[in-house]
């Protein structure tokens, strides 16, 4: 690209300086670079390799939570990632909550609030570093709102 620019540039200084056209040869420079230090640098850090990666999902909206669950599972699918397991427990976790419906006065007036936590659990099993990094990236990106995201890995030692 950067061949081409400055014999663009040097043909156009050419042909600014002499009224008649005249075309000089460029020698042209050494565009390629040595990439064999950057595959030597990768190769001295091994990937690491994880036996299990789980992934807990948690939101208050079931619909969301569906429609996020099903495109994690399309994207494992995709990038060849084995799911061990992906389910949603029937029950979901409720938390109520009593508040006095005015600030400072009428306390025996109180409202009720219920708060509804729905879950997703989803297991992935023998993965290396690269792949788990890049599939976590890409579903992490795209987390709708609302929707919280716990991930734990376990790594195989050697």
């Amino acid at each position: 690209m950067m061949y081409a620019l400055n014999a663009v540039r040097n043909i156009a200084l050419n042909s600014v300086n002499n009224s008649a056209r005249t075309w000089t040869r460029i020698q042209p420079q050494a565009w390629h670079r040595n990439n064999s230090t950057a595959v030597q640098q990768t190769n001295n850090n091994p990937d690491k390799l994880y036996s299990q990666i789980d992934i807990e999902l948690r939101a208050h909206e079931p619909a969301v939570l569906k429609s996020y669950s099903w495109f994690m599972n399309a994207a494992a699918k995709e990038l060849d990632v084995n799911v061990i397991k992906s389910f949603a427990p029937e029950q979901n976790h409720k938390e109520l909550k009593n508040l006095l419906r005015s600030a400072f006065v009428h306390k025996k007036h109180r409202v009720q609030y219920e708060f509804k936590t729905f879950y997703h659990f989803m297991s992935l099993k023998n993965l290396t570093g690269s792949t788990a990094d890049t599939y976590l990236e890409y579903v992490q990106r795209n987390v709708p709102e609302g929707v919280h995201m716990k991930v734990s890995k376990t790594e195989i030692q050697r």
